[in-house]
């Protein structure tokens, strides 16, 4: 509650339903640090939520410039949400970069808050300003609200002796403090999590709570903000829950896979963004049975995770898009080899070394075809942070039973998004016995270790791990004989091995396709995978709440497919379907079913609206129209 002293009257308080607040600054400022502590008070509080990370791509790009921007934007709710929301309600700017990059995005009468101390002639230069947007009329039809947080954040630290460069430092903690003020976030979480983090420096701890007190203080005191909202907890299915995000949840899916397989898990996998934290998280887990190798390359990781596997370990590499094309051979020697091997790309922009820190959805292609020869692998898609637990679980599952690697299509926005996640009950995960080769298996009597006898419902290999007294068998990337395992160059061999291992893949039983078509008369299907899961439900939900019928489905597994999809495609007048790339499923789906599949593409390292997806449905509805009165009417 605000306090009351002479001439001030306490805030008033307003219920919302949902709110988006995106913090912005240099990559310098904390920003992240920032909108990672107001999550985490945000999912302690109970709240639906949804996040998006924004990263510069450069690792230190020039203070105060463009580039440099770093942003973190956070869309919390009552009911259940499914993205981290179009346009910020709140927009805290810490510089001017972070102004101009970011001001495009508020709507109209939203509210801006500014740390005024970084308005200098110099800095307002360097980004293009000729005039402060603070003084003229620029920034007429927004909330405006100048707060000089550097200046009240040494204010507050005057006493703790430290310099005025690292008094500064904590001025994030003071915008972190003002807006847990605006939005009544609890506060106990943080001060602790400052205490652990700065443990071996109580006295950077100790500032940085005093400065995150001071913000709250000055939103108390200040009579520049009137108002202060609330945001009830969301009405969640019962359970344990915590923040996650999709590299961690990866990695956390990694973990329970070796347990439900029985097999000590290897990650070999040299560090790339957006992956990095996987193997960051794993390292922490050597009680589970967990080994990591920091490879010196992309190629040593995969080839240590391979070796690992024909040792009997469940072998697993991680990488983003560069890193996949360096993997390409050696897993194809797993192909050829039929051995489990998890292989986890966490897409990024590209191509080369593209946009770093940005998402994109282009690895699907290669994924399907990048490698020499007809070597078909299982892929699967992520829908969201959380989904990537079980999608580990899953690959782990079809990998080891059909021994075969298997490729996670992950993406930067998942990987760095966060969303609440129900803890699952580790005694409902499903077990999966890897069914060691123990005895020789000769059909013909021979007395002899046959390594290519497959079995019939799966056409699985056997697994013999070496040293396994009468199980001897040659391995290596060349050609072998069907059944025996020796090397062979004859025709007909190659062929039947060839369409062995295809036929395998394309064996594997995924669940049938579900739709999403409340009327039961939709003329119109979207369909996506991967990560546009929430901006594409969301979209369609908008479009329904018109007045209009659409139906959605999600693509879980894109090798080999559900059995049922052509047959739903063909339920369908129009098919329609938005990705982050130039239209790479959409060229699937054509090629394979014949279907006059349309692509609505984006590749600018940023994900999809669910504004953007309700206009281009309405469009493609012959809507046009009414696209075109909604924009106006948002825009007003």
């Amino acid at each position: 509650m605000a306090i009351d002293r002479p001439g001030h009257e306490p805030a008033s308080t307003f219920s919302r339903d949902r709110v988006v607040i995106r913090f912005a600054g240099d990559s310098g400022d904390g920003m992240q640090l920032t909108g990672d502590r107001f999550t985490s008070e945000t999912a302690t509080f109970g709240n639906d939520l949804s996040t998006l990370p924004n990263y510069p791509a450069e690792i230190r790009a020039p203070a105060g410039t463009l580039p440099g921007v770093s942003s973190f934007q956070l869309h919390f709710a009552n009911y259940d949400i499914l993205t981290p929301g179009d346009r910020p309600d709140v927009l805290v700017a810490m510089n001017p970069a972070a102004l101009k990059a970011n001001i495009a995005d508020l709507p109209k009468g939203g509210v801006l808050i500014v740390n005024t101390d970084e308005f200098t002639k110099r800095n307002l230069t360097k980004v293009g300003y000729a005039a402060n947007p603070l003084e003229d009329d620029s920034l007429e039809d927004f909330q405006v609200h100048e707060v000089a947080m550097a200046t009240l954040t040494r204010g507050a630290l005057e006493e703790t002796g430290l310099s005025k460069k690292d008094a500064e430092r904590a001025k994030n903690m003071f915008a972190l403090g003002l807006l847990s003020w605006m939005y009544h976030r609890p506060h106990e979480g943080t001060e602790r999590f400052l205490r652990e983090k700065f443990a071996k420096k109580p006295d950077i701890a100790e500032a940085n709570i005093l400065a995150f007190r001071a913000g709250h203080a000055y939103g108390e005191t200040t009579e520049a903000f009137a108002v202060t909202y609330e945001v009830a907890p969301a009405k969640l299915a019962p359970g344990t829950y915590r923040q996650i995000t999709g590299n961690t949840a990866m990695a956390y899916g990694i973990v329970a896979a070796g347990q439900t397989t029985g097999l000590p898990v290897f990650l070999g996998s040299y560090p790339i963004t957006p992956a990095s934290d996987i193997l960051h998280e794993l390292s922490k887990h050597k009680a589970f049975g967990v080994t990591t190798f920091q490879a010196e390359d992309e190629i040593a990781g995969v080839g240590a995770a391979l070796g690992a596997s024909f040792g009997g370990a469940l072998g697993v590499t991680t990488t983003s898009g560069p890193g996949v094309a360096l993997k390409a051979e050696t897993v194809g020697l797993a192909v050829a080899l039929e051995l489990p091997l998890l292989v986890i790309d966490v897409q990024r922009g590209g191509p080369s070394t593209g946009l770093p820190t940005k998402t994109e959805q282009a690895d699907l292609l290669q994924a399907m075809f990048g490698r020499n020869g007809e070597a078909p692998l299982p892929i699967i898609a992520p829908q969201s942070p959380g989904d990537c637990f079980h999608a580990a679980i899953e690959a782990a599952a079809i990998s080891v039973k059909y021994r075969t690697p298997v490729m996670i299509l992950s993406d930067g926005a998942l990987a760095n998004g966060s969303e609440p996640w129900k803890v699952p009950d580790a005694s409902t995960l499903e077990q999966v016995d890897p069914g060691f080769a123990t005895e020789v298996n000769a059909p013909d009597g021979s007395g002899e270790f046959w390594p290519y006898l497959r079995d019939p419902e799966t056409l699985a290999r056997p697994w013999a791990i070496p040293g396994t007294p009468g199980l001897e068998h040659r391995i290596g990337g060349l050609e072998k004989a069907d059944g025996r395992g020796s090397i062979s160059y004859d025709p007909d061999n190659h062929d039947r091995m060839m369409r062995l291992r295809a036929a395998k893949i394309d064996g594997i039983p995924v669940p049938d396709i579900a739709v999403d078509d409340p009327s039961g008369e939709a003329t119109l299907l979207v369909v996506g995978w991967g990560s546009t899961y929430g901006p594409i439900v969301a979209g369609a939900r908008r479009v329904r709440g018109l007045g209009h019928n659409v139906a959605t489905l999600h693509l879980r597994h894109l090798n080999p497919l559900p059995a049922n999809l052509g047959d739903v495609l063909g339920r369908y007048s129009r098919v329609l379907v938005p990705e982050m790339n130039l239209g790479q499923l959409a060229l699937l789906l054509r090629g394979r079913f014949l279907v006059d599949a349309q692509s609505y593409t984006k590749v600018s390292g940023l994900p999809f609206k669910a504004e953007e997806l309700q206009d281009v449905i309405l469009d493609h509805l012959d809507l046009g129209a009414l696209a075109d009165s909604v924009r106006l009417e948002a825009s007003a």
